[in-house]
């Protein structure tokens, strides 16, 4: 099968020819139909994640995948060939990756169903996306009424926690900085913006002196924004992962590690096939433009960059 993927440490990834992976036992494999881009893959294209995880050559790169069971390992009961499925690879290893033609995945974590009117392009750009959005706002306890700051809300998981915090009622306050991505915000339901290439958090305080009630932070430097927030409010990123790597404060840190367990992949695509929460897909490449993908995607994104693979 053909394969985006890294051959060895410092090598620039490549498409390569390599065996159809067969499912162990409690595996499905999965035609991939289309895999969105992540700043993760990026990492591990770039070697930043070398020392972190086992890598197993050739590495192909992917977490994201939407498409069709089409074989399944020993143990498995709930799925079937034909069934149409997303989610993102989840393995303590890297090496199996989903831009390729197949993989492989456990049913126990990553995987889940893919409703019939959600399309593969979007149903790629759900799994890490959806979990990881779903997680920040279910952490930040988000209410309605209250004054919640969305800082990297022009990203994939942005778009999903700007529209979670407002169908919950609050008052989303979205970093964007031009034109097109105000536009976009606001169309997913932003109150107001700030600039994210100025000061963002005299910004905040400006129009909200006491205290914004929670901030759901993206992207770039946590403590910048940190004082933003009202005392014993919330503050939920997914740039941490303990409240030490922060200043001491008042308000509650959590730090989020998207978990994609079936249950949330259901939620996020629930939300999705009931039209409460839209997929912002800005671009769909080729496996063979999976390079220009990553170098998009280097640049910034509004929402999710999509390789279609089949």
């Amino acid at each position: 099968m053909r394969a985006f993927a890294l051959t060895e440490f410092g090598s620039a990834p490549k498409i390569v020819d390599i065996d159809v992976p067969e499912p162990a036992e409690g595996e499905v494999r999965v035609r991939v139909h289309a895999a969105s881009v992540n700043g993760f893959d990026l990492s591990v294209a770039s070697g930043r994640v070398k020392d972190m995880m086992e890598h197993r050559f050739p590495v192909v790169l992917g977490k994201d995948f939407a498409g069709t069971v089409d074989a399944v390992g020993a143990a498995v009961s709930d799925y079937q060939v034909g069934d149409r499925v997303f989610g993102v690879v989840t393995k303590p290893y890297l090496g199996d990756g989903s831009f390729a033609e197949y993989v492989t995945v456990p049913t126990s974590v990553g995987l889940a169903r893919l409703p019939d009117s959600i399309d593969f392009i979007e149903g790629a750009a759900l799994g890490l996306a959806g979990t990881a959005a779903l997680q920040a706002v279910d952490a930040a306890e988000v209410q309605a009424g209250q004054r919640v700051l969305v800082v990297g809300a022009t990203g994939g998981v942005g778009n999903q926690v700007v529209q979670l915090a407002g169908n919950a009622g609050a008052q989303v306050i979205a970093t964007a900085a031009t034109d097109p991505e105000r536009t976009l915000v606001s169309k997913l339901g932003a109150a107001t913006t700030v600039d994210h290439t100025g000061d963002v958090l005299s910004a905040v305080q400006q129009e909200q002196p006491d205290g914004v009630d929670a901030i759901i932070h993206l992207a770039g430097d946590p403590t910048a924004v940190l004082d933003a927030v009202r005392p014993q409010g919330r503050f939920v990123s997914t740039m941490i992962q303990s409240p030490d790597q922060l200043p001491p404060t008042e308000a509650t840190v959590t730090g989020i590690y998207a978990n994609p367990d079936p249950a949330t992949l259901q939620r996020a695509a629930g939300h999705r096939a009931d039209g409460s929460c839209q997929v912002h897909v800005q671009a769909t490449y080729s496996l063979d433009q999976a390079p220009e993908a990553f170098t998009a995607f280097a640049g910034g994104t509004l929402g999710k960059l999509v390789i279609t693979i089949a």
